[in-house]
């Protein structure tokens, strides 16, 4: 592996795959297979449905982005998901590295759009995966479990094809729209993220507190 390449494999203190429970978690989701497109398969789906989304709870500090507090915590807003993704990935030897863009999301709550005053949602996180030769786009955030409440074909990974969106849902209304790609990343661009997350500061203080899931349900009820 080429020294450009190692930083991707690399630890940091948010992709913190030297944490025991973080070890154990790749060890016992990557399946039985030592090729590395199925272990990233497997890892994905293990991510994406193990862990809530919870938009909600956004903490911007290296503990609250390390992949081992995900594992603890039990869920994640997309940027922590896509960190823990990528330190199983890293784990076992795969190179992985963190990508960022600009979205309108029609994945969200009446209390997140008043809140946030848009619909559009900075620093999306999605982990790209280093798989046959090429970097190959993931996105482990959205459960299995919300898809089906909001009527949203999950996303699917199959290791050869990026799979970042799905432009419609189940009955023809737009999904998610990727409006700027803001690069890809050995590690999370911490200052850089906090930075554009101050504009909406009011908003990650004061969600922090509300209970997604409940909004969820209570959207659902009200369609």
């Amino acid at each position: 592996m080429n020294s450009e390449m190692t930083q991707f494999t690399q630890m940091t203190p948010i992709i913190d795959y030297d944490n025991p429970t973080v070890s154990a978690f790749a060890k016992e989701n990557a399946g039985a297979s030592s090729d590395h497109m199925e272990q990233a398969i497997s890892l994905y789906y293990a991510v994406r449905d193990g862990f809530r989304y919870d938009p909600y709870k956004i903490d911007l500090s290296v503990e609250g982005l390390r992949a081992s507090t995900t594992l603890k915590n039990g869920y994640g807003w997309c940027v922590p998901k896509a960190v823990l993704l990528a330190a199983c990935c890293r784990l076992l030897g795969i190179p992985a590295r963190l990508g960022y863009a600009d979205v309108r999301n029609h994945l969200s709550t009446k209390r997140m759009r008043e809140e946030m005053e848009t619909d559009i949602f900075k620093w999306h996180g999605y982990t790209a995966i280093y798989l046959n030769g090429d970097w190959i786009k993931a996105t482990p955030a959205f459960n299995i479990e919300l898809c089906e409440k909001f009527k949203l074909k999950p996303l699917e990974f199959d290791g050869r094809n990026d799979s970042i969106f799905h432009p419609f849902d189940l009955v023809g209304n737009k999904h998610m729209e990727y409006l700027k790609f803001r690069g890809e990343y050995p590690d999370v661009p911490l200052d850089e993220i906090e930075k554009t997350f101050q504009e909406q500061s009011s908003y990650v203080s004061t969600m922090k507190d509300a209970d997604f899931d409940q909004d969820v349900e209570q959207e659902i009820l009200d369609d």
